[in-house]
């Protein structure tokens, strides 16, 4: 039987590396993003019959449903929903950092996920399917300029747990996997397209890929579906935690 996922922020990175890494192994898979040249692309390559483009903002939640209405029948029946869409927004201490930046990253990281978990929970538990989150090791570890991004990712932890134990005797499973340094287009997003902020970031430091994150995903949502991992920490072997910072006189 051919299952089928949702994908948001499907137009790089974790998102469209996933999207490759499902359709290989045979599912039908919905890819959402702002950009619908990207989206068209993936159709391209892999299939119309395969892939499903839908382009909206994730924040509009009348495109969501529109999106939803639209899709055709092939896909409807969700089996598995990736809150792959997220982003990181300014790397300025919290008193000197944009507002607007903050509130982006709350409507993207946080009530765009719920929303889409919501529209899609009744179908997840109807078809005892899963819903994989994608975290952020800076959800359990501070750093200076991570202050609201850390918060979204903390509550998509919290939220991913609480998701578990409502859904507890469903069937439907939850995971909320939580990379480290990963080298995508991350950082260029959260410097506002400065280059060479992201090359200094990532140079000598052999971070992990997009696909190796998308092949976590993939490892999670194909378990026996007896088994839940909770949480899954991911780090490249460079990246360890930090120490403690000392303000001195």
């Amino acid at each position: 039987m051919t299952r089928t996922a949702l994908i948001t922020g499907a137009t790089s990175g974790f998102g469209a590396a996933a999207v490759r890494r499902f359709v290989a192994a045979g599912w039908r898979i919905i890819a959402t993003g702002r950009r619908a040249d990207r989206l068209q692309a993936l159709v391209d390559e892999l299939g119309a019959d395969k892939v499903h483009a839908a382009a909206f903002d994730i924040r509009d939640e009348a495109a969501l449903d529109a999106a939803l209405d639209a899709l055709p029948a092939a896909f409807r029946d969700i089996d598995l929903l990736v809150n792959n869409a997220g982003l990181a927004l300014g790397t300025a201490p919290a008193q000197q950092a944009s507002l607007d930046d903050w509130r982006t990253m709350i409507e993207t990281n946080v009530l765009a996920l719920v929303t889409v978990t919501r529209r899609l929970l009744p179908l997840l538990v109807e078809r005892k399917g899963a819903i994989i989150n994608i975290g952020s090791i800076a959800g359990s570890y501070p750093y200076p300029g991570g202050n609201t991004y850390g918060g979204t990712k903390a509550f998509v932890r919290q939220f991913s747990l609480g998701l578990r134990s409502d859904l507890h005797g469903t069937g439907v499973r939850v995971t909320d996997i939580e990379p480290g340094m990963a080298e995508t287009e991350f950082t260029l997003v959260r410097t506002h397209g400065d280059q060479a902020a992201s090359d200094k970031l990532y140079a000598g430091a052999q971070p992990m890929t997009a696909d190796d994150i998308a092949e976590q995903i993939f490892y999670v949502a194909t378990l026996p579906p007896h088994l839940n991992i909770n949480r899954l920490e991911i780090m490249p072997v460079t990246q360890s935690f930090a120490g403690f910072q000392v303000a001195r006189d």
